[in-house]
């Protein structure tokens, strides 16, 4: 079943779009190209075939979570613009009743 150069017109025309006649020579080969590469995925995909979220294996690529010191608090809250209690302080964005 070949995509005829009058069915892309119609196709343009439905989705409101303005193709020149070599616009229309050039695309009704490559959308029958592309409806024939869909048609041989559906004839190759079986019942029996397990479905995948992906066609190649994934690998984890990040690296393995070891404890390490941490920077003391006295020395992360000497750089800060404001502390209070061993804290950040900053600005209050919420009411006090939310």
């Amino acid at each position: 079943m070949a995509i005829t150069r009058d069915e892309v017109a119609r196709l343009a025309r439905l989705s409101r779009m303005s193709l020149s006649d070599a616009e229309l020579d050039a695309l009704a080969p490559q959308l029958d190209e592309i409806v024939s590469a869909v048609a041989r995925v559906a004839e190759v995909a079986a019942a029996d075939t397990a479905p995948s979220s992906h066609a190649v294996p994934l690998t984890n690529v990040f690296r393995v979570d070891v404890v390490q010191p941490s920077l003391p608090a006295e020395e992360a809250l000497a750089a800060a613009p404001a502390a209070q209690d061993g804290r950040f302080r900053v600005p209050r964005i919420l009411d006090a009743d939310e």
